[in-house]
């Protein structure tokens, strides 16, 4: 989230993002309806960070893949090193074809 961002999310209480592998500036659900509608908002200490508490409209997920969260996967700790990232979902919350068709997907797998 940038700070043009930000703005527009505290002036319109919904979750508005940065895309840096877009280059532009996007509202969460605007083509998913997946809205998310900000509930509490907080920032760090040095304001250099922020956290959002959203209540998430539609299905109630928030990742463009289909699943609950963004954060599905746990990264190996130093005892795993070199081991596979961890799935913690069980499966998706929604189809991400028929939701966002053939809208390219910036994410790497």
């Amino acid at each position: 989230m940038n700070a043009d961002a930000l703005r527009r999310t505290l002036d319109t209480g919904e979750a508005h993002y940065f895309g840096r592998s877009r280059q532009e500036m996007w509202r969460k659900g605007a083509t998913s309806g997946l809205v998310q509608t900000v509930v509490e908002s907080r920032s760090d200490d040095d304001q250099d960070a922020i956290w959002l508490r959203v209540d998430v409209g539609g299905a109630g997920a928030s990742c463009h893949l289909g699943y609950r969260s963004c954060f599905y996967r746990t990264i190996p700790t130093a005892e795993q090193a070199g081991h596979a990232l961890t799935f913690n979902e069980n499966g998706k919350a929604f189809d991400p074809v028929a939701t966002y068709g053939d809208v390219p997907n910036p994410t790497r797998l």
